[in-house]
């Protein structure tokens, strides 16, 4: 079984995962403490089950992790049937009023803006960070955009955003629990005040229709229900995205032959994207609890045991991906598991998606002669899989 601490393991984690899916489609994992799915038929089977939750349990000591707790409590992630289904339908609701459309030419333009920034710091220093300056700033600023969050205040939102998600990693350090908690906290008190200037003074922001939006018997999102959801979407936006975006970028540039697929012809963007989700996911992990007696190939897991999908192992299954260790930017059907499924499916793909599109398109038409200039640096986590830095130059003609 792996070591989810050891760096050659987080550096590739795909051969283990094949070691694995041949052995069996479950397995137990003493240092997580849950069994794991590693086929793609598991993996949906534990996404899709009735029988499996997502059952929120406060982090501990409890009066120490208030927001923290706070904002997973309340959570549309973190809840089942009937709140899940409240949630889900006002928050729905308020995406349905035409958000995500009114905001593709703006992210459009905004990542031409921001990889414009990226040439120009190639041009006077010979490379320049991705993620800084790209795939990090993109998510959140079109986040913030979608909440209707000023100017001022957006460059608050990655840090907190950042410290937060640690906590989802395994054997976290205590300075590191602390640092999500207090990143919770103020992010919680941020939003409740934003929250009251939309009450008085709505705007056409999505913050602003979930203020207002109500479900067919009139019942209003809680408070903390809006500063929740808030929350969430720029935590799983962010962190999904910025990841798809370096992590792919960095795929293409290695399979060169896939750039140069896309730099020649722009119609393979959409599938370039589902591939990039799949070939390297951004999310490895995603953990549910039984409610009930559930039997998972062949594996029965009780009430109140975790059983655990994982994501990279269920992209890189031979019995639904042919080649599936091969980057193949026009694959088609592409049935990766990269948002979910079932009731948990993300809100937010299309969004995603647009992002994606939008930093590769600008990308290769203003940096079609990219290169990775020097040995970028991984994050050392394995649940959330992406870089700490891919610092890009332009190739030098030879």
């Amino acid at each position: 079984m792996f070591d989810s601490r050891d760096a050659e393991f987080i550096a590739d984690p795909y051969p283990t995962f094949a070691d694995l899916r041949r052995r069996g489609e479950v397995h137990w994992h003493d240092e997580l403490g849950l069994f794991v799915a590693v086929s793609h038929a598991a993996c949906s089977a534990v996404l899709r089950h009735r029988g499996l939750g997502r059952i929120w349990s406060d982090v501990r000591p409890v009066a120490e992790f208030a927001s923290f707790n706070l904002l997973h409590r309340n959570s549309l992630l973190e809840n089942e049937p009937p709140t899940h289904t409240r949630l889900r339908r006002l928050v729905a609701a308020a995406f349905a009023r035409g958000h995500v459309e009114r905001l593709r030419p703006w992210v459009g333009d905004l990542a031409a803006r921001l990889v414009d920034e990226l040439v120009e710091r190639i041009a006077d220093q010979g490379s320049a960070d991705l993620l800084d300056h790209v795939a990090g700033p993109l998510p959140v600023a079109v986040i913030a955009e979608l909440l209707g969050v000023p100017d001022g205040d957006r460059p608050l939102l990655q840090p907190w955003s950042n410290a937060i998600v640690k906590m989802y990693e395994y054997g976290l350090a205590d300075d590191r629990r602390r640092a999500a908690e207090q990143a919770a906290r103020e992010f919680v008190d941020y939003l409740r005040g934003l929250v009251a200037v939309r009450r008085r003074e709505p705007g056409r922001d999505l913050l602003s229709d979930l203020v207002a939006v109500t479900d067919s018997d009139g019942a209003r999102l809680t408070e903390d229900e809006l500063v929740a959801t808030a929350v969430l979407l720029l935590m799983a936006g962010h962190e999904a995205t910025v990841n798809v975006i370096g992590n792919g970028v960095l795929a293409l540039l290695r399979h060169r032959d896939q750039w140069q697929r896309l730099v020649a012809d722009r119609g393979l963007l959409a599938s370039a994207t589902e591939e990039l989700i799949r070939f390297d996911a951004p999310l490895q992990l995603f953990e549910r609890t039984a409610t009930a007696e559930v039997e998972i190939a062949g594996q029965v897991v009780r009430p109140g045991e975790k059983i655990a999908a994982l994501l990279g192992a269920a992209a890189r299954d031979p019995a639904v991906f042919a080649d599936p260790d091969t980057l193949d930017v026009g694959r088609s059907p592409n049935p990766h598991l990269g948002f979910g499924a079932g009731i948990h499916y993300c809100l937010g793909a299309p969004l995603a998606r647009i992002e994606v599109e939008a930093a590769l398109g600008a990308l290769l038409d203003r940096l079609p002669d990219a290169e990775v200039a020097a040995e970028p640096r991984r994050r050392p986590e394995f649940v959330i899989r992406g870089w700490r830095e891919l610092p890009l130059a332009r190739a030098r003609t030879r």
